[in-house]
């Protein structure tokens, strides 16, 4: 069992800027793709960026907005959310072991944190 700690979350101005952090106490990650997920009121969990050894990768709504990264030697993933936007309000997951086929992401054998509220103001 991976146990997965977010933090950073919180009220912001839309314009503004957030960054999550993601760490897993006394274990390493280095080996799994890492990713960061969200789930709005009333909507279904949807992907917002990975990070593995091919590279990162980034929803469509979030490019050029939002930087997903990881310092190994500390067992931490980030996300920097720039722009912040009333739409990116919601519960932000982290995501560890996540597995690319073909167009989508498995997230059978994930592991998630417990979510961290971001919610943008007008």
């Amino acid at each position: 069992q991976v146990q997965l700690v977010e933090s950073g979350g919180g009220l912001v101005q839309a314009g503004g800027s957030l960054r999550l952090s993601c760490v897993a106490p006394g274990r390493t990650f280095s080996t799994y793709t890492m990713g960061w997920f969200r789930q709005a009121p009333g909507t279904e969990r949807e992907f917002v960026a990975a990070i593995g050894w091919s590279g990162t990768y980034y929803a469509e709504s979030v490019l050029g907005r939002f930087t997903i990264s990881r310092d190994i030697a500390r067992n931490t993933l980030y996300l920097q959310m720039n722009t912040l936007k009333r739409e990116d309000t919601a519960v932000y997951y982290c995501a560890a072991n996540l597995v690319r086929t073909a167009n989508r992401w498995d997230v059978s054998d994930v592991y998630w944190g417990q979510g961290t509220q971001v919610t943008v103001s007008s």
